[in-house]
Order: C-alpha cells, then structure tokens, then sequence
C-alpha cells in the first residue's frame, strides 16, 4: 500500500468507463447464463409470463411491484447459484462434501425464492 491508503497494481478505471466495463460484464453474464443455464431459461420463460400477469392483476403500483419482484429475485438467486456452480465446477468435478454441499444450498435459495413467490401471490391475490 502507498501512503494515501491507494493499492498498488493493476489499474482500475473509474467514473464513467468503470461503469461501462462493469455493464458490459453484466451483459457477458447474462448472455452466458441465458446459453448455459438450462433452468435460467426456464424461469425467464416463466418471467415472460408472470410479470405482464402481475401487471394486469395488480390493482395498484404496490401491487404489482409485490407481484414482480419475486420473480425478479428468482432470476437474481438463479445467477447466483449458476455462479456458485460454475466456481465449484472450476475447483474439480470430483465428488467432495462441501462442493455438493455448496451447490445444494444454492439451489434451496432458488426454491426458497419459489416459496417467497407462491406466497406473495397468494397473499396478494386471495386478501382482497
């Protein structure tokens, strides 16, 4: 470290080219989850249908955000437990405990994002 705290080594851009760079890895990332992510393309698929559902069953802006976000937050968890995956899949394809440990945990937060969506629907939908 230098005086003022700053690290030194590989330069890392800042304002707006940070922000571009970091647009594009976003990009890159949903490009390679939509083409190597089987259950990513499920549940946009299932998105493409939720959503404009939330958006006509909504009877209010706070409505239809309850009933959308869910299914956002699904698409977030599947991101990153695609990424827990592929991070355990680059350690070694042999069997260990904590590897398959790891990548059960993240797929209980997906279907702990399912529950969280069935839950807010039918708390939204039959408490009228």
């Amino acid at each position: 470290m230098e005086a003022n705290g700053a690290t030194v080594g590989r330069y890392k851009p800042r304002g707006l080219l940070r922000v571009l760079r970091a647009l594009a890895a976003s990009a890159n990332g949903l490009v390679g989850a939509f083409r190597e992510e089987a259950a990513f393309r499920q549940e946009l698929a299932l998105a493409t249908l939720v959503i404009p559902l939330a958006l006509w069953l909504g009877h209010s802006g706070v409505e239809r955000a309850l009933l959308i976000a869910p299914m956002l937050l699904i698409l977030i968890v599947e991101l990153l437990n695609s990424a827990i995956e592929a991070t355990v899949d680059r350690i070694g394809f042999e069997r260990h405990q904590l590897a398959g440990l790891a990548k059960d945990i993240g797929s209980a937060a997906v279907f702990m994002s399912f529950v969280l969506l069935t839950v807010v629907w039918l708390l939204v939908l039959l408490g009228r």
